[in-house]
């Protein structure tokens, strides 16, 4: 996941040409559930799979040079992550939601062997993954403090929002921390942002993991960049 409002991110069963098939037999025997708190994998470990999320949150990560952490993306369910840098991965992986993932072995995709509609489905997820890429970078560079943060609650709320009434609810797995390292913002900010949209009736916070969206058209006007 990255921060863009392009319907190029939403997740591949809800893209229009893309909807998941049905899983294969192979596709069953590859997905393995991975508990909170689990390292999935590290920077430089070889990457002989990429991973497809079908429940649960990722959370990638690199570590600077300065000892500074970045997040690098969040991975929902309908991602593939562990896209690599030559034969290796180039960020940190771990599990911040238990998750189920299903692993496809990178030789069989390359060699064009498998199933035909996953490798397209692979390759649909990459050219996905360069485009939201692109626009999460411009996000960073040009929207302000609160644009970015009411921009990070549509994306999770349209790829894992449960409709209730009129209000849209989902969960935020990841940290005020975990936010703030992937927007490039401090947690203070974090954590202002949030009390203004509560403020204004845009958001109500039912726990401090829990969203509920009350005003759709507020936050989206509360995310569009001011150039």
């Amino acid at each position: 996941m990255y921060v863009t409002l392009s319907t190029e991110q939403a997740p591949a069963f809800m893209v229009s040409g893309t909807k998941l098939p049905c899983q294969s037999k192979v596709t069953v025997l590859n997905q393995r559930r991975h508990e909170t708190g689990t390292h999935f994998f590290r920077e430089g470990d070889k990457a002989s799979h990429v991973y497809e999320v079908k429940s649960g949150v990722l959370r990638l990560t690199r570590v600077l040079k300065n000892g500074r952490r970045q997040v690098i993306a969040f991975g929902l369910p309908g991602d593939i992550i562990g896209f690599p840098n030559g034969d290796q991965h180039h960020t940190d992986c771990d599990v911040i939601a238990t998750a189920e993932i299903v692993a496809h072995r990178r030789q069989n995709l390359e060699d064009g062997e498998g199933d035909p509609e996953t490798h397209q489905r692979l390759l649909r997820a990459a050219l996905r993954e360069i485009s939201a890429m692109q626009d999460h970078f411009m996000m960073l560079a040009r929207k302000s403090a609160m644009e970015k943060v009411a921009s990070f609650l549509i994306v999770l709320s349209h790829r894992t929002g449960t409709p209730v009434g009129n209000y849209t609810t989902f969960s935020l797995p990841m940290s005020r921390a975990d936010i703030a390292d992937f927007l490039g913002l401090t947690i203070e900010t974090i954590s202002r942002s949030l009390s203004i949209l509560r403020k204004h009736g845009t958001i109500t916070l039912e726990t401090p993991q829990i969203v509920l969206v009350q005003d759709m058209q507020a936050l989206i006007d509360a995310a569009q960049a001011t150039d």
